[in-house]
């Protein structure tokens, strides 16, 4: 089924990232790129409608026609933006979008490095990066600088899926090697974007030394939660489509057995804030489970456990006590 060999796991433990050049065949990427079309397709129309956009760009392919939409009035290319990403970020849960968090092949490969007992981590993020816009540069951070302190000991896998061939010129992710051994760094509000940061004083390694994450279509990069990692301007006429997954053992804090309607709301609002989940107040679900099958979330639990859970603004998010950046 694909799981990643005894010195792949090797290699991910020392160096705190792998790239896997072939997990999907890309045609099984294509259902959820024609989703994520869809709804550009839909949200041009409402905003043309609206008599906000004139040109629909109805005839561009899924790699421009949103940069096209964006170059003509950025407001509308940001519009279009937020309906993809939502209010926190994880934005769209379509059912292609829930088969690709699924797919056998790829759980074959979170295996090998959390165990069998695996949940879907409470965020993942859709990240459309326009050639030539700011606003797509990802300072250096970790992804644990965004989580509950209480997941710091965990492994939260980021699974990082490009749907376009991620190279240097669109913009790819650059990390560095072996410093996810050093723990949480401290980090900055303020980034580029909103973006956490860690000042250069503070990285854990040596940014001239950074592997560049290139990754084709159809593989994955794969990284700690502790690894630190950017991401550079898209210097190409296409826009860098990518979508990063998250995924930890059932032994890690998680929300999956919650519900906000019920149960949320009595806890204490520490708990609520820290304990329940590594990135509260997004949801948990359980994506394959040996022990306890029957938990194992179908699409219409996934999508209903996102909604509520985006639903419930009481869930505080996690707060690390970060300082803003220097000027």
């Amino acid at each position: 089924m694909g799981s990643l060999t005894q010195e792949q796991v090797t290699f991910f433990e020392r160096e705190g990232y792998l790239i896997v050049p072939r997990i999907f065949d890309p045609q099984d990427l294509e259902p959820l790129r024609r989703e994520m079309e869809s709804i550009i397709d839909h949200e041009a129309r409402r905003l043309h409608e609206e008599g906000k956009l004139t040109r629909l760009h109805e005839d561009a392919p899924f790699e421009t026609r949103l940069a096209l939409i964006y170059e003509d009035a950025p407001e509308n290319g940001l519009a279009i933006i937020q309906a993809l990403e939502g209010r926190a970020g994880g934005g769209h849960k379509g059912i292609e979008m829930f088969r690709v968090i699924t797919h056998p092949r790829l759980l074959a490969v979170v295996e090998s490095l959390v165990g069998p007992e695996i949940i879907g981590s409470s965020v993942y993020r859709i990240r459309p990066k326009l050639p030539r816009i700011n606003r797509g540069v990802v300072p250096w951070h970790q992804d644990s600088g965004y989580f509950a302190e209480v997941c710091d000991k965990h492994l939260i896998l980021t699974v990082w899926i490009p749907l376009v061939n991620a190279t240097i010129e669109n913009g790819c992710m650059q990390i560095l090697p072996r410093a996810h051994r050093q723990g949480v760094v401290t980090h900055h509000t303020g980034g580029n974007a909103g973006f956490l940061v860690i000042d250069d004083n503070d990285l854990p390694g040596n940014p001239r030394q950074a592997v560049v994450a290139e990754c084709p279509l159809g593989g994955a990069v794969l990284m700690t939660n502790l690894t630190p990692h950017c991401s550079t301007e898209n210097n190409s006429d296409h826009i860098r489509w990518s979508i990063d997954l998250r995924y930890q053992g059932a032994d890690a804090p998680n929300n999956a057995g919650l519900w906000p309607a019920e149960e949320i709301a009595n806890h204490d609002s520490e708990l609520v804030q820290y304990q329940m989940a590594c990135y509260p107040p997004e949801a948990d679900f359980v994506v394959q489970s040996r022990l306890r099958p029957e938990q194992v979330a179908d699409f219409e639990t996934f999508a209903r456990r996102r909604a509520m859970f985006d639903n419930a603004r009481f869930i505080a998010y996690p707060r690390r006590g970060w300082t803003p950046i220097q000027a």
